[in-house]
C-alpha cells in the first residue's frame, strides 16, 4: 500500500443550476452519486450559516464529501476525500459538477497517507483549472481592444 486516501477539492464558478437555493434537491442529487459508485451512507446532515450560504456534509464509510454552496456568487467549494487506495474522487466531482453546471472549476487532488516516499513528506497536489465554456468572439474583441488603443 502506497497510500491510505485520496482527497479532491474544487471550486465551482458561476454555478448556472436555478436549484442553488434548494438544499433537498442538491441532498437528493449527492445521494444518487453516492449510490452510484457504490458508497455506503452513514449519515447526511445541512446547516445554513448565513442567509446566502449553507453547508451539507455526507458522511460514508469509505470518507466523506463536503459542500458549501454560496447562492449569491453562485459558488460551489467541493470537498471528497475517499479512503481507498485505488479511489476515483473525480467520478464524483464530475456529477456534482454536471448538477451544479459552472462556468469554470478548479480542482486539487491530494495523495493522503502517501508512505510511498519516506523521506520527503511533502504533500503531493495536482491542481488543474478549466473553463467549461468557450469564449466567443475573443478574436473580434482583440481587434476591437486593440484598435481602440490606437486611436
Amino acid at each position: 500500500m502506497k497510500i491510505l486516501a485520496r482527497h479532491l477539492t474544487a471550486d465551482l464558478f458561476n454555478c448556472k443550476n436555478n436549484k442553488l437555493m434548494d438544499i433537498d434537491a442538491i441532498q437528493r442529487q449527492l445521494k444518487d452519486v453516492l449510490g452510484r459508485t457504490e458508497f455506503t451512507l452513514i449519515d447526511c446532515i445541512s446547516d445554513r450559516i448565513t442567509q446566502d450560504h449553507y453547508a451539507i456534509m455526507m458522511l460514508f464509510q469509505e470518507g466523506h464529501l463536503t459542500v458549501h454552496v454560496y447562492t449569491v456568487l453562485r459558488y460551489v467549494a467541493l470537498d471528497i476525500f475517499v479512503c481507498r487506495e485505488e479511489a476515483q474522487p473525480d467520478n464524483i466531482a464530475s456529477s456534482v459538477r454536471e448538477f451544479f453546471k459552472p462556468d469554470k472549476i478548479k480542482t486539487t487532488t491530494l495523495k493522503r497517507g502517501d508512505f510511498g516516499a519516506p523521506k520527503d513528506i511533502r504533500p503531493k497536489t495536482t491542481t488543474h483549472v478549466a473553463p467549461l465554456r468557450k469564449i466567443h468572439n475573443t478574436g473580434a474583441k482583440v481587434i476591437r481592444a486593440l484598435a481602440r488603443r490606437n486611436r
